[in-house]
């Protein structure tokens, strides 16, 4: 049976991920444009980890931003609202406090106030030094895009980085703000360059932060922590620009050893595999009757020392290289690539088989059946196979353009 204080609760939860409308607004038309909304994709650093709002219904927060400047609007809708003491001693969750603890002041909370302010975007330029300019072909339109590597030094650079890392609560999983105040730290920016009432503007598209760490015994190791293209601007390859416009930061110098990745999400991950084949398919190393043959040091050395790729991630794209050019329908071809990919999975369970067994004669642990490690060294190839199909899918859209 239903609890009747449930029943009568339940219209007034609404779940925070569809509640939130954030917009990146060009003109002041875009207020009014459903098409420039869009949602995050989690919420619960903001809102708890049940990702709801309680006491309003037909709930609307909105978080709007000046496209370049990123200065801030924050609003509620709602038809009604719970009021105190109405369903026992309930109260409606306060929803401005928790957002504004996370958003960078100043924070409008008067439209008209906020649309004044959408005249700072004609005078917005981004910091820092221009590293990579291109152009996309977005359904014919013509799009400008510009890469920027800025510091903490650039007048007005630190505001506009605390409102731009407020995003990545809505789309990293276990997100934490970094230390600014670290040196250590580079800024990667991206922009659109576009024309509008005959004046350029720059809108914000995405950003990457990359840390430098120590590598004995006089290098340096960047390592690639977030990245994040705005929701708007996903699916027009422009994650790959922002990669190679890092790449092309680092691999000029003998300093740095390789470049190295924080945690990477599945989608990143298939976006560096996608560049870093494309590069690795120049190497002398990485030849169709080299791959053949099997992974080898002078694809390690090469891929580093052209590319500034790691030893993990060159034995990576060795593996999606060769399933490229690996004849499928050829039995014994495609059973000895998956021996191979195999074998380099297995290794890390037969280091540790001899600790297990350790503790399994003292009763600590059991140790799965062989055939169950079978099926599951069966599961994690079919899982990295799809993977590197979807990479190579994607090399070869671009070999026939």
């Amino acid at each position: 049976m239903d609890d009747p204080m449930e029943t009568r609760l339940k219209p007034y939860v609404i779940d925070s991920n569809e509640a939130l409308d954030i917009k990146l607004i060009r003109k002041e038309d875009d207020l009014e444009d459903d098409d420039t909304s869009f949602s995050p994709e989690m919420s619960h650093q903001v809102f708890g980890d049940s990702e709801t709002i309680f006491g309003y219904k037909d709930l609307q927060v909105q978080l709007y931003y000046s496209a370049g400047s990123l200065e801030t609007y924050l609003g509620m809708k709602y038809t009604e609202k719970l009021q105190k003491g109405e369903i026992d001693d309930v109260e409606p969750d306060d929803v401005f406090p928790k957002l504004m603890a996370k958003l960078t002041p100043p924070v409008y909370d008067n439209l008209d106030a906020f649309v004044k302010a959408l005249s700072k975007d004609e005078k917005f330029k981004p910091c820092g030094e221009l590293l990579h300019s291109f152009t996309v072909n977005d359904n014919g339109n013509n799009r400008q895009f510009e890469v920027y590597k800025a510091d903490m030094t650039c007048q007005g650079f630190k505001e506009y980085h605390d409102r731009l890392q407020m995003f990545i609560l809505w789309y990293i999983d276990a997100a934490s703000f970094i230390d600014v105040d670290d040196d250590q730290w580079h800024y990667f920016n991206m922009y659109e360059k576009f024309t509008t009432s005959g004046q350029q503007r720059y809108a914000t598209i995405g950003f990457a932060t990359v840390y430098q760490y120590y590598a004995y015994p006089n290098h340096t190791r960047p390592r690639i922590a977030q990245v994040l293209i705005l929701p708007p601007f996903q699916k027009l390859g422009l994650c790959a620009n922002l990669l190679r416009a890092i790449y092309r930061q680092y691999i000029g110098s003998n300093e740095v050893k390789d470049i190295t990745v924080e945690d990477p999400a599945i989608e990143f991950q298939r976006v560096r595999d996608y560049v870093d084949a494309i590069n690795c398919m120049k190497l002398p190393s990485f030849s169709r009757q080299l791959l053949v043959q099997g992974f080898n040091k002078d694809m390690i050395n090469e891929a580093r020392d052209k590319f500034k790729i790691n030893k993990r991630q060159s034995r990576r794209i060795y593996e999606i290289l060769r399933l490229q050019m690996t004849d499928l329908s050829n039995e014994q071809e495609y059973r000895d690539y998956r021996l191979d990919v195999k074998k380099r999975l297995n290794s890390p369970y037969k280091r540790g088989l001899q600790d297990m067994k350790k503790l399994e004669s003292l009763g600590n642990v059991a140790i799965p059946p062989p055939e169950q490690r079978i099926q599951s060294l069966e599961k994690e190839y079919r899982s990295l196979e799809e993977d590197y199909k979807k990479v190579i899918r994607r090399l070869e859209e671009v070999s026939e353009q």
